[in-house]
């Protein structure tokens, strides 16, 4: 498909559009544990995989604060859709800290999907030119649509010592196990890939420290974008939550009106004081978690453009209101569907599929609300954060 948007705001709408059918295609996304190809196709058609594509390589290269604005938009047509998307644009994000020898492979194509993770369950055997890679790697979100692959392993140096390594491969040199059998997140595809005997140039090898510190050698940064692994990542994922919460409210208000409350004499849902206070609950919990959102989007960038690193502290700080953000996206799905009656657990209502992803989605060990409020509280109390994941 030709693309033809070029700024966040034409993307942003051609998503808008497309919305209602992502919704529509919910069911059977869920059926198929993967995405239909009509939502890939319309996601490419609106722009979406070329958001963090650098600029030098066509792309559209947005500033987080405008991917968060895409990315929202998908995830509130279907939670699954969103959620891929955000790791293939989070990962092409990625993709831009290794060397620009690797970075012209990559993004041959300007519209490219990359998928991957931070759990070094693979190892990395040096050899000539570069190495070898074995391994296996579970909760491979989106690797069933994707163009590479980001493996994190560990290489054994001479002296016994262990070192945490990421590769970005071809996703042509994986095999994917068909073991996504879920009742959250289904159609993310989200299954586990293996690497045997796959060699991996030295150009597309760099350091887990060069990763998160932007750091790697033979790399052009691209101004503006020095965001922080963890930082960025965060920020990205928060979006899906959002997206699925308000989702979900638009969902409950299309089919709350006149919908009478079983073994009552009302006759009409929407009348009743205590579905109008749930309601603003709802509202309100987004608004609060956007609000949060807004915030540390705008310190990010604001650290980008003077290029100066954000804190430990800062860093700390955000994992634990990002959390807390998706917590609130949580609660908010909560409420609307408790307020949804009987009838809500029904396949055939969207909103039963919205609040199953994203309690699924809560899940998540890099998300987790008690992990990273652990991490946010050290801090307050003036202790060392205790993680390597800032």
């Amino acid at each position: 498909m030709t693309n033809t948007f070029t700024d966040v705001a034409s993307v942003v709408d051609a998503v808008k559009d497309i919305v209602p059918k992502l919704r529509e295609n919910g069911r059977e996304a869920e059926e198929l544990r993967w995405l239909p190809e009509e939502n890939i196709a319309l996601l490419e058609k609106a722009g979406v995989f070329r958001i963090a594509t650098p600029k030098r390589y066509g792309g559209l290269d947005l500033p987080i604060e405008d991917q968060v604005r895409v990315l929202t938009e998908v995830a509130r047509g279907c939670g699954s859709t969103g959620w891929v998307a955000m790791v293939w644009s989070s990962s092409t994000w990625l993709a831009t800290l290794f060397p620009d020898r690797a970075q012209e492979e990559i993004f041959a194509s300007d519209s490219v999907r990359i998928s991957g993770g931070f759990t070094p369950s693979g190892t990395l055997t040096p050899v000539e030119g570069g190495y070898i890679l074995d391994g296996s790697w579970r909760f491979n979100s989106g690797c069933r649509g994707a163009d590479w692959n980001i493996a994190t392993s560990t290489v054994h140096h001479p002296d016994g010592t262990p070192e945490e390594l990421v590769a970005i491969v071809p996703m042509s040199e994986f095999t994917i196990a068909d073991d996504w059998h879920t009742s959250a997140a289904a159609a993310t595809g989200s299954s586990t890939s293996t690497a045997k005997g796959v060699f991996v140039p030295a150009h597309r090898v760099i350091t887990f420290v060069d990763a998160i510190l932007g750091s790697a050698p033979d790399r052009t940064p691209t101004p503006g974008r020095g965001y922080g692994l963890f930082s960025f990542v965060l920020a990205s994922a928060v979006a899906t939550y959002v997206g699925i919460a308000k989702g979900a409210l638009e969902l409950f208000l299309e089919r709350v009106k006149g919908r009478a409350i079983a073994y009552t004499n009302h006759t009409d849902q929407s009348q009743h004081p205590l579905t109008q206070i749930q309601v603003a609950t709802a509202a309100n919990k987004i608004t609060a978690a956007e609000a949060m959102q807004d915030r540390w989007l705008r310190l990010l960038q604001e650290r980008a453009d003077s290029d100066e690193p954000m804190t430990d502290a800062e860093k700390a700080a955000m994992r634990g209101q990002a959390a807390f953000a998706i917590q609130l996206a949580k609660e908010a799905v909560e409420v609307l569907y408790t307020a949804s009656g009987a009838t809500v657990i029904q396949r055939s209502v969207p909103l039963q599929r919205f609040h199953r992803d994203i309690q699924g989605l809560a899940q998540h060990g890099l998300l987790l609300l008690s992990t990273n409020l652990e991490v946010h509280g050290r801090v307050l109390l003036g202790l060392d954060p205790d993680s390597p994941f800032l």
